[in-house]
């Protein structure tokens, strides 16, 4: 069975459960053949909402508008989450002034729209020899982001790749 499956009427299992009516009162510790015959009188299924308790906690409600508020809920906090992405900008140690300056316009743009970017500097063949080429076209770019980022993860070698993490000034202002 799914953990998150919710047991309702006979298929709670255990001999005593503690009753809550359709009103929210607690009705005490019932026999369960009991509180499911006392459900099915009001025509309302008996749900079980906390099986780990001793005794599991139940209680009487219309079970498809139970399932309705809580899939409700579920797209509710789904929606005030706010998914980080990863923008990614990759240079070349030869990347021209404006090249440069077109692609540090685009990380601008994605830094405003919130998003974390990615500034790699791809090295090829015998270029891997003259790494300060591509640290210096990083600062270059760190130079020109410095009011509207703040360094999340420092230059650094990856391979045959230099990158850096840049996140937006104000969110990473809101974290401290």
């Amino acid at each position: 069975m799914n953990h998150k499956e919710t047991r309702i009427n006979r298929r709670i299992r255990v001999p005593e459960i503690r009753l809550i009516d359709a009103d929210g009162k607690q009705l005490g510790v019932f026999i369960t053949s009991k509180a499911i015959e006392l459900a099915e009188n009001q025509g309302l299924d008996l749900v079980e909402l906390s099986p780990n308790a001793s005794p599991p906690v139940c209680k009487i409600m219309d079970y498809g508008k139970y399932k309705y508020q809580q899939t409700k809920k579920l797209k509710e906090s789904k929606k005030h989450q706010v998914v980080v992405t990863v923008k990614e900008v990759k240079f070349r140690p030869v990347t021209d002034e404006h090249d440069l300056s077109f692609k540090v316009r685009n990380m601008q743009r994605f830094l405003e729209e919130g998003h974390k970017v990615k500034a790699t500097v791809v090295f090829r063949g015998r270029e891997m020899s003259y790494r300060q080429g591509g640290q210096k076209i990083l600062q270059t770019i760190l130079e020109m982001l410095k009011d509207k980022a703040v360094v999340e993860v420092p230059p650094k070698m990856e391979g045959r790749q230099m990158a850096t993490i840049l996140t937006p000034a104000k969110q990473a202002g809101k974290k401290e």
